[in-house]
Formats: structure tokens, sequence, C-alpha cells
């Protein structure tokens, strides 16, 4: 499952709604949000040698999300962005003047992020981002999660503070009992996929994600020539792409969207060429990128930034996890997730096949950037899924034998 972008071109620009965001200057908002957070350092890059020798390209680094700011997945810097944004930007209309930053813990303006409620729709790690953001600034959150959503993340989400509703349909369905409740009671919806007439605060969720991004030009000695990088309902494989088009122009690498084969919305739109629901399946292990339709916003950069689009299958991302896990040679121990690994599964897999590989140019003079875009956040699945807890793996336990 395979198709390559024939409208892509390294020299095409984004929508201007789009590159506002996307762009260094978007970044730039993004950095300030960061300096506001205890926490935040930039995620490590990680170099993979090992791995690049044994799959036959010239180098791998991959962005390490399973550290971001304590949430253990890149979704911390979307959904707290968003709200943390729109909250300044009431409390700047309500006292008439601008309000940043700084300013987030005097008590005036507290008073009036505690009327607030913040709502979203979630697999698990959009929805802590949300309740995390609300809790910062003293409002309030209400988040809605589908049945296969595992109880271990929902009380992570609800640690935050959160109330939670579960709701008997899948995460699309959650979505729109979300919005419908949220517009009932007059609740800000914070979602990280887009529809007509609500585009801006999806907008606002890839914007965090230009960090990634950002962060890895530099640390990186030289661009990647390659990314490879999940995606659900597209929003960082849109950041991704887009910062990468606005910021390097046509020396932008090549980016290839990685999704599951039981839920590759975006590879069906692709081949429409407009937005596409498909229908739901059969489950898939990669649980935070099950996902039926794309989110508008973030196709509209994808058709215009993305190379080429392609699905794997469930035994590839678990065995991404456990390369990862236990790898050969020197290369570090890392903790992934069954949907942050996606990236080096799509790689692993276009590697395999002759016709991807042509179709990609990948040889090995190839610098490939891939994102782990989650730890284990499931700690139980993880160690099912590589036969090792997450501590064992992080801590580098080479006795424990490997699922």
């Amino acid at each position: 499952m395979f198709l390559l972008n024939t409208h892509s071109d390294h020299n095409a620009r984004l929508l201007p709604v789009d590159a506002a965001s996307l762009s260094a200057h978007g970044v730039r908002e993004v950095e300030r949000f960061l300096e506001f957070r205890e926490n935040a350092v930039a995620t490590p890059l990680v170099a993979l040698p090992a791995l690049a020798d044994a799959l036959g390209v010239g180098a791998i680094h991959m962005k390490d999300e399973g550290r971001r700011l304590g949430l253990g997945s890149f979704k911390a810097l979307g959904g707290s962005y968003a709200v943390v944004r729109l909250v300044l930007e009431e409390a700047s209309r309500h006292f008439d003047r601008d309000v940043g930053f700084a300013d987030l813990g005097r008590p005036s303006v507290r008073a009036l992020a505690a009327r607030k409620t913040f709502a979203c729709a979630t697999d698990g790690n959009h929805g802590r981002s949300v309740a995390q953001g609300a809790q910062l600034v003293g409002a309030r959150s209400v988040i809605f999660v589908h049945g296969g959503v595992s109880d271990e993340r929902v009380a992570a989400i609800a640690s935050f503070g959160a109330e939670m509703i579960r709701i008997d349909g899948t995460y699309d369905e959650t979505v729109a009992e979300a919005a419908r409740v949220a517009e009932r009671e007059g609740w800000s919806i914070v979602s990280d996929t887009s529809w007509p007439g609500y585009e801006r605060i999806p907008g606002l969720v890839m914007q965090g994600y230009t960090a990634i991004a950002h962060e890895a030009l530099s640390q990186i000695d030289r661009p990647p020539t390659h990314v490879f990088v999940q995606a659900g309902v597209g929003g960082i494989a849109a950041a991704m792409a887009g910062h990468f088009a606005e910021t390097l122009g046509k020396d932008r690498p090549s980016l290839v969207v990685v999704e599951p084969a039981r839920a590759a919305c975006i590879l069906a739109t692709a081949h429409a060429g407009h937005v596409t629901r498909i229908d739901h399946g059969e489950p898939t292990v990669m649980a935070m990128l099950e996902c039926y339709e794309p989110s508008l916003v973030a196709w509209r950069v994808l058709s215009r930034a993305a190379d080429a689009f392609m699905a794997v299958e469930e035994e590839d991302a678990v065995a991404a996890m456990n390369r990862l896990a236990w790898p050969a040679g020197h290369d570090p121990a890392i903790v992934s997730g069954e949907s942050g690994c996606v990236g080096l599964a799509g790689l692993t897999r276009a590697l395999a096949e002759p016709d991807l590989k042509a179709a990609l140019r990948l040889d090995a003079t190839s610098r490939i950037l891939l994102v782990n875009t989650e730890g284990a956040t499931d700690p139980g699945l993880y160690e099912q899924l590589v036969g090792s807890s997450p501590a064992a793996v992080a801590g580098g336990n080479k006795e424990v034998t490997p699922a």
C-alpha cells in the first residue's frame, strides 16, 4: 500500500494561513510557550549508526518525543499550547491589552481561565495534553474517550484533573459527540482534527508540533534527505512537512507519511484526491493512529508538501518496537510505543521492497529522520509486545530475553 504524491513540488509553497503558523515565524510563538513551561527542554535526537548500517542507509536519527514535557508523547506540544493560546487571546480581548505568557500567573487572568471549560476527544495522548494545559491555567477540562481506550490511558488523563466521559463508538464518532456536547454547553473544543468551519484551533495544535522539526534541524549537522513520519489524522506529519517546506524550500527532505493498514485514511485520501472517510474495520495495535478521516487542515498541507503515502501491517509496528528496544551494536535502546515507532516500520518496509526503495530514491547515502512520537504510554501493552518493562529497556537491561 503505497502512493507517490504526483502533486508534490519542492518549490511549492503552502497557503498563507498555513505558512504563517508552520514557518520559522510561527515556531517562535511555540518557543515562547516552551519558555513558560518549567520542564521544557529539547528532546534528544538519537543517532542510530548500527541500525543505519543494518538497513543500508547513510544515517538514521530519531527524535525521541517519549520524553516531552513529562507526558511521554509529542502531543504535549499541541493541545496544551492551543489551550494556553486561547486563554491568552480571550484575556487580551477582555482586558483590552496584550496578555502574554508571563501574565498567566496573574490572579485576574487565572480567574478568567477558571470560568472556561476545554473539551476534546482523544485516543489518549491529545487528551492528556489538553487536560494538562487546562490545569496549567486553572481551567476545567472534559475529555471524551471511546471504548477502545485502555483504563491506563484514561487514568493518565484523569490525573490532570480532567472529567472523563466514555463513548460507545469509534474515535471519529467520539470527536463528533465531543463537538456536539461542547456546543450545547458552551465549552471550547480543542480538537487535533479539523472539519469545514473548524480550522483555526487544530491549526494551533499543529503549530505546537513545529517545535519538533525546528529542534531537529538545530541538533543535526546536515538536514535529512528523507523523513518517515506516522499519521493518525495527519497533524504531526503536516507540521513536519509544512515547517520543512517553509524553512528549507527546494532543499527540503522527501517526506513519507506512514499509517496503519487498518486505518489508512490519508492514503485513501491521496488516492481519491480529496478528504475521504474510510470504513471502521478491525482495530489496530497502533491505537494512537486509529483514525478514519484526515484533518482538513493537515491534508491541505500534506497534499502540497508530502512526497509519498504508505501503510504498514501490525507485525511491522511490533517488529519496529522490538528493534528499538533491543538494538544492534552500540546503538542506545529507545522505549517506543506501538504507535511511536511507525516511521521506522515504514522505512524498514520501504527498504525491503525494491520498487518502493527505488521510487523513494533510498540508497547508501540517504540520511533519515524519524520521530518516536510516544514512549510506553500503555506500559502493560508495551511489556506484552516487547517482553520487558519500559524501565528495564530504558535501563539497558540486556539480560532479559526480548519478545
